[in-house]
């Protein structure tokens, strides 16, 4: 396409066409006073501020709408320009409160600012004070609408960036203002409180609710979000070395551009909280006391090689963390394998489907963990299954929003109408754990129609004439029966997704459910047989609900793997590793996270090392993991918060939290962000890799890192998709080894084959459990909510927990909204108010996770995920008692 010449202040410009005046200019660095503009929204002209002079014309333009013409000639800060910059900022002034020397904004309200570089300080008319009421019903946003200047910013970021409509304008002329369906609260409406408002607000309109400080932060400095796996770039704001603000980052490219959602934007307070780790602990005389450092460390060093050598290195168990950084997961891993000789090794990715997740990486050797969010945006179909986004990571729900609204056709999978229901093309709403069968029905149904790439087919995958025997050899009128969805939507949906590269996403639904492994493996052929694996419009995107659950598990914090994902029965893996460590690796297959918990209920399993997870909160059966661990002859915490796990450690340890330490993470897309310690830890406190470190030389392990890079460099040169990692910081992405590489263009790549149909059996009713359990995730809290569970700001929302029935099973129980039931399984109970949601499916009941202490998790079996007889840790049978 030809570029477009135009000059503006003098200088040439050359830039594509339908380029706007006010982007041209930014290319050179001509800065233009704005109000309105953003680059991640569309321009819309309001505040004028951006007018330019167009010298052959003479008119004035508003740049940031004006396209770019042949041969312009601009003008950006003439006499005339200036004059109608002053009198727009008078008039807003006028009308703007005198607060300034008040107000949570401070220096960085862009009306100020624009005030001073026109070196105006009173504007001389009549004041035009335009009075509201300061709105801050809610724990996290204070709107103080007297200090609004019309831009719109915040409505147009509703709309185009989370696209959540939960504001618009109200009213007309001197009245108008931004609001809310009938001008209610903002908690009355349908916002999420993501704050993507409050940070793209140029003046100090809307600003976060903090009742420990008031006003600008200090300094600001750039880190990671440590709370889901999408892994969003945040700016900090810094006072007294505590972090008392949280903006999205803005910087381009970032996974999260200018948007957060609540949990990133509001819930970090929870890193100033009393129930902070400063000191190691000790336990004597069968209370916790402070002591040094060095007496902490050795105290763990002796008991842990002691119980070693007495009852052999099968007796130590180290549960890592999903949340701990890319260095800290591996140098504890290699503490576990290098000094105490065990493969007992495993991080809170278990308590996220990482089994079933494995099937994916299995299949494709690993080929499929690179997948931007962005190209959901550009996908021809998506095909949502077990997963709620807008609850889970909500910041990738705005791209599969987006991709709605660009008319991308999207069917989802959920046995409960979600959130992201009304943006889909197609809703389909199978009983629980039946998706396998329904997925194989969809694909009878376009193998039928010849709808398979028959190429792709050929070319990248084997074994698929017994798959298509398989699918064709299906009862679709029982799959109806037992999925209770109908022929038509089913033949519907393959309307839609016919001769489309499909893009699927994957979330807890399928991930911790009974058939979980099945239902992958049929969404795996089903990818295949549409030639969608691989292809630049369709992937596979698997939500992960920690930060860094993907890089725990590439460091090799798991029981059968090495670091690089390298299978620890493999002979080769072993080796490499033992000439980079320099010991013998056993080939012995460790114990997971529910295998630990068994053989400390057997007494086999003599100690424990627990790094960032919280078991107690978050397994299943806490009472039965209290015993278990309770039989250890030695537990060690290292945490950041006082959790329910470190009250009854034997000794404790004070890590740093992300902001606190340098580190990198690895989000859900396979994005490498490293990031620098924006505050120090709290008082005694130290980053968990150093705690690491000063350990392994108290158990006299020779090769000391000491720095940081050192570890880097040696997770760089040793693990080929981590050869990026050695950098001096920034992002990187994993890389693909060659030899993995899938659907080479030279039709080299490794054949994926097609898994055998394996259909399940029909379910037997349960005339005493009559109703079905389903635990989901509330966009407010992460995972088991310890750590959320100590955001003041999350508390004072006052999430009961409620279970949401629908209308028929409350009046058959008669029960109405407030009501309270007893929840009874065969494992536990819980008792929860009661709430009617309409449409839904009679017989299921629905329990969010992490409120009142992650309690709904005594409803399951601490049972083994990824096994063929496990009930899973999504859904089980249950009865209502009303109290």
């Amino acid at each position: 396409m030809e570029e477009i010449t135009l000059t503006i202040d003098g200088q040439k410009i050359n830039c594509p066409p339908e380029t706007s005046i006010f982007d041209a200019a930014e290319l050179r660095g001509i800065k233009i006073p704005n109000l309105c503009y953003h680059p991640d929204l569309k321009p819309f002209g309001s505040c004028r501020l951006c007018m330019v002079e167009d010298e052959k014309s003479g008119r004035i333009l508003a740049s940031c709408v004006t396209p770019v013409a042949p041969n312009m000639l601009i003008l950006t800060n003439t006499p005339r320009i200036k004059r109608h910059r002053i009198n727009i900022v008078r008039l807003m002034m006028a009308e703007h409160p005198e607060s300034c020397i008040v107000c949570s904004k401070g220096n960085r309200c862009r009306l100020r600012q624009i005030a001073a570089q026109l070196g105006l300080g009173e504007t001389d008319l009549y004041p035009m004070p335009n009075y509201r009421t300061l709105e801050q019903a809610n724990p996290f946003i204070i709107r103080d609408l007297s200090k609004c200047i019309l831009c719109g910013k915040c409505i147009r970021a509703d709309h185009e960036l989370v696209v959540v409509g939960a504001i618009d304008y109200n009213l007309r002329g001197f009245n108008s203002r931004p609001a809310t369906l009938h001008d209610l609260g903002l908690e009355t409406s349908n916002c999420t409180f993501c704050g993507t408002c409050v940070s793209i607000c140029p003046t100090g309109a809307l600003a976060p609710k903090n009742t420990h400080y008031v006003g600008t932060p200090e300094r600001e400095s750039v880190s990671i979000c440590g709370f889901c796996g999408v892994g969003c770039s945040l700016n900090m704001g810094v006072a007294n070395d505590r972090i008392i603000e949280t903006n999205p980052s803005h910087i381009k490219n970032s996974v999260n551009g200018s948007t957060l959602c609540v949990r990133g934007h509001f819930a970090h307070d929870f890193l100033n909280v009393k129930d902070r780790l400063t000191d190691p602990l000790l336990r004597v005389d069968g209370e916790l006391a402070s002591v040094p450092w060095d007496k902490a460390l050795a105290v763990v060093a002796d008991r842990l090689i002691n119980i070693k050598k007495e009852y052999g290195p099968q007796s130590v168990g180290l549960l890592g963390s999903s949340k701990c950084t890319n260095e800290e997961n591996y140098i504890f891993q290699k503490m576990a394998r290098v000094l105490l000789g065990t493969n007992n090794v495993d991080n809170g990715g278990f308590l996220n489907g990482r089994s079933a997740l494995g099937v994916l990486d299995q299949r494709t050797g690993g080929g499929c963990r690179v997948n931007p969010l962005e190209g959901l945006e550009t996908a021809e179909a998506i095909f949502m299954v077990g997963a709620d986004p807008s609850q889970s990571v909500p910041v990738a729900s705005y791209y599969l929003k987006r991709a709605a609204v660009k008319g991308t056709p999207i069917v989802i999978v959920d046995p409960r109408k979600t959130e992201m229901v009304v943006f889909s093309t197609l809703w389909l709403s199978p009983v629980p754990h039946t998706d396998h069968e329904l997925i194989n029905g969809l694909a009878a149904l376009l193998c039928r129609k010849d709808a398979q790439d028959d190429s792709f087919i050929e070319s990248y995958t084997e074994d698929f004439v017994l798959y298509r025997d398989g699918i064709l050899g299906l009862d679709l009128e029982r799959i109806c029966r037992l999925t209770g969805v109908d022929m038509k939507t089913m033949e519907d949906t393959c309307d839609l997704l016919e001769g489309k590269k499909i893009t699927f996403l994957v979330g807890n639904g399928i991930l911790l459910q009974r058939h979980g492994m099945l239902s992958m493996e049929s969404l795996l052929n089903l990818s295949l047989m549409t030639g969608s694996l691989g292809h630049d419009g369709g992937s596979f995107y698997a939500i992960t609900k920690e930060n860094n659950q993907v890089g725990a598990w590439d460091m090799g914090a798991v029981p059968g793997e090495l670091p690089g994902r390298m299978a620890l029965n493999r002979d080769l893996a072993r080796h490499h590793w033992e000439r980079v460590w320099g010991v013998k690796i056993s080939p012995d297959q460790g114990l997971n996270m529910v295998r630990m918990i068994e053989e400390a209920e057997k007494g086999t399993l003599k100690a424990m090392y627990v790094m960032g997870e919280n078991p107690l909160r978050a397994l299943p059966q806490g009472e039965r993991v209290l015993k278990a661990l309770g039989r250890l002859e030695f537990l060690v915490v290292q945490d950041i918060l006082f959790n329910e796990t470190a009250k009854i450690a034997d000794v404790v340890l004070p890590g740093a939290s992300f902001c606190e330490k340098d580190g990198s993470f690895t989000n859900m897309e396979g994005r490498i962000q490293s990031f620098k310690s924006v505050v120090p830890p709290p008082k005694n406190a130290k980053a968990d890799w150093e705690i690491l470190d000063l350990l392994g030389k108290q158990m006299g392990y020779p090769r000391l890192y000491g720095k940081l890079e050192k570890v880097r460099t040696e997770i760089a040169q040793s693990i080929p998709m981590y050869a990026g990692l050695d950098s001096t910081g920034g992002v990187t992405w994993i890389r693909e080894e060659k030899d993995k590489r899938l659907f080479n263009s030279d039709g080299q790549g490794a054949l994926i084959p097609f898994s055998p149909v394996v259909p399940i059996e029909d379910e037997v009713d349960d005339n005493e459990y009559t109703f079905r359990a389903i635990l989901v995730s509330l966009r407010y809290h992460l995972g088991a909510g310890t750590r959320t569970s100590h955001s003041e700001r999350i508390r004072n929302l006052g999430l009961k927990g409620e279970l949401t029935i629908s209308p028929e099973d409350a009046a058959t129980l008669n029960l109405t909204d407030g009501d309270t039931v007893q929840v009874q399984s065969l494992y536990g109970s819980v008792i929860r108010e009661i709430k009617m949601e309409r449409g839904l499916r009679p017989g299921l009941v629905f329990l969010p996770t992490a409120c009142d202490g992650n309690d709904v998790l005594q409803l399951l079996d601490l049972s083994q995920l990824g096994i063929p007889d496990s009930p899973g840790w999504k859904e089980c049978r249950a009865r209502i008692i009303p109290l």
